[in-house]
């Protein structure tokens, strides 16, 4: 089997990403006989000057955007039908805020730091997805963090430790600077083995196609 790395940018609070990280997976489970793939989960912000409070959501993304709630509207339910054909639950009504995530930019890295085949980072990214876009918490407080990190098996102790502190700040600050650089400015963004870019949140097809691409140019290389 073809061996990929795949870093895989994004922000907890931005739903394209869980649509993107759910057609990934789909695309390879069905590229499992021929491929293997180590997933590591970058950080982005979307909204790094966000206070800790967050911000109404609508008041927040017609800022943003420019859109009217109509059509903010329309497309919350093409993200949840989306969300709906991947298996994923958007939670009707629980997302009404926009919050700060550089805190779980630290728990997601220092968890990519505690199990050497990054399984308990992508579930603590799936748990931090699900506790906000499914039930509505704030994925920058504490109490949140602390009880994914509770669900995926890590150690709370050390989380709350981390948390107190400033641990990882500058690693999680760093990574977000080198993906800026290298021209991310819009998530998810899927680059595989360090070169080949799949932007945004795709159907699972789109990734099995790309990946079986790049896996049979590298074994004809």
């Amino acid at each position: 089997m073809t061996p990929v790395r795949i870093d895989f940018v994004s922000d907890v609070a931005c739903p394209w990403c869980v649509i993107g990280l759910r057609s990934l997976e789909q695309a390879l489970e069905r590229l499992s006989g021929e491929m293997v793939a180590e997933i590591h989960f970058q950080p982005f912000e979307l909204n790094p000057n966000m206070v800790p409070e967050g911000q109404d959501i609508t008041e927040h993304l017609t800022q943003k955007y420019g859109a009217s709630p109509a059509q903010l509207e329309v497309t919350r339910e093409a993200i949840r039908a989306r969300g709906e054909e991947l298996g994923f639950v958007f939670g009707k009504g629980k997302r009404s805020r926009v919050y700060n995530t550089f805190d779980a930019h630290r728990m997601l890295h220092w968890a990519g730091l505690e199990d050497d085949q990054f399984k308990k980072q992508r579930a603590l990214k799936h748990a931090l997805f699900q506790a906000y876009f499914t039930d509505g918490f704030n994925p920058g407080d504490p109490d949140t963090l602390l009880r994914a990190v509770e669900q995926v098996g890590l150690d709370v102790d050390k989380a709350h430790q981390i948390l107190e502190s400033d641990a990882y700040a500058r690693e999680v600050r760093e990574q977000e600077e080198h993906y800026l650089a290298r021209g991310i400015h819009s998530v998810p963004a899927v680059i595989v083995n360090n070169q080949h870019l799949i932007h945004g949140g795709q159907p699972p097809q789109v990734f099995e196609l790309a990946l079986r691409k790049i896996a049979l140019a590298q074994a004809t290389a």
